[in-house]
């Protein structure tokens, strides 16, 4: 999709490598993509000042349908290439500052990282950024007009409420309890809850052998909520120790590396890519949910939120350069099928 962007020949790497690459994506978390002061109101302002777009009883019809959500992934607006409130503010940012606003993850090898083999201000690169990049291109025309902020899994929803990001691409499941909180664009991606444990490991997947073992999750995560509600209901193996848990996701693995947890529990597709990274870990029977990732941006964006799912409607079908190009270039190696990881022809709201 980019000229430049350089693969990388991780795989394989095991043991105090993979630690190392680790703990190198960690500390550039905190130290190469440093906020920046937000300028203007590209989230789409808040609730109380949305200009009237047109949208007004569509927007009202995704509260209710979030209120009365089943099928979350179908809770989202027509695709449509007219311009909003929400474009208009986005385009009128002068100078440097005329770029799109996207929250993203920048360790999460293959999907958003930066590849420390690079040498210099690696740039990031993976499957969701070259998302972000693609609807950069239809918003402003270049697909290089956009500025990444660095988002901790338990900030990507305050960060699209606060206005500091316009939206975030950052392998973010569509769910019912966000959905009351953030607009979702259509699926983009298919996934499901994983356990990711170490080869020499007694555990077999999401069952019994789970029993009296520490897990980590990520603060914020589906994984945390969903373990949580499974342990209230009955469904989790017994003694099993949820307490666990990091800002990050990549923060797991480490934890499980030095051995100071016994799993970690994640979507599948980050899964893969962490035991990309580390050979010594494997991926621990098969996903125990279905869960779609959806880029994220505020309730009053409707204009946003269309043009987002008109950018993936066209991402899916351009055979090129578009999704099952993006799919072959950053996780064809860890992943077996794509066909497994499209997501359904994408349904939307009624009368939207």
């Amino acid at each position: 999709m980019r000229a430049g962007r350089l693969r990388t020949g991780l795989k394989g790497w095991g043991g105090v490598g993979a630690m190392a690459f680790a703990c190198v994506l960690a500390v550039l978390a905190a130290l190469l993509l440093p906020a920046v002061p937000w300028h203007g109101g590209g989230g789409g302002g808040g609730r109380d000042g949305a200009a009237d777009d047109g949208h007004g009883a569509t927007h009202g019809s995704q509260a209710r349908a979030a209120q009365e959500c089943t099928d979350p992934e179908k809770q989202t607006l027509v695709p449509s290439g007219d311009d909003g409130p929400t474009i208009d503010r986005i385009r009128a940012r002068e100078g440097e500052k005329r770029k799109l606003i996207v929250g993203v993850d920048q360790n999460s090898f293959r999907w958003g990282y930066r590849d420390p083999n690079s040498g210099g201000d690696a740039e990031l690169e993976g499957f969701d950024i070259d998302l972000a990049h693609r609807i950069a291109k239809d918003v402003l025309g270049d697909e290089d007009a956009v500025q990444f902020k660095a988002i901790p899994t338990d900030q990507r929803v305050p960060a699209i409420q606060d206005g500091r990001v316009d939206m975030v691409v950052r392998t973010m499941t569509i769910n019912c309890d966000r959905l009351e909180d953030v607009a979702f664009s259509a699926p983009y991606f298919r996934t499901g809850q994983q356990v990711l444990a170490p080869k020499s490991s007694k555990i077999t997947g999401y069952d019994g052998t789970l029993a009296g073992k520490e897990i980590c999750t990520a603060a914020g995560s589906t994984a945390l909520s969903t373990l949580e509600q499974d342990q209230k209901d009955g469904r989790l193996a017994e003694g099993v120790d949820l307490r666990t848990t990091v800002p990050n996701q990549l923060d797991c693995l480490v934890r499980l590396q030095l051995g100071e947890v016994d799993a970690v529990v994640t979507d599948g597709a980050l899964a893969a890519s962490q035991a990309a990274q580390d050979p010594t870990v494997e991926l621990k029977g098969d996903a125990f949910t279905t869960e779609y990732y959806g880029v994220a941006m505020k309730k009053d964006a409707d204009d946003l939120v269309r043009r987002v799912n008109r950018v993936l409607e066209q991402w899916r079908a351009d055979r090129a350069d578009g999704w099952q190009h993006s799919y072959e270039e950053w996780l064809s190696e860890t992943m077996d099928d794509p066909a497994k990881s499209l997501p359904p022809t994408p349904q939307y709201l009624r009368g939207s």
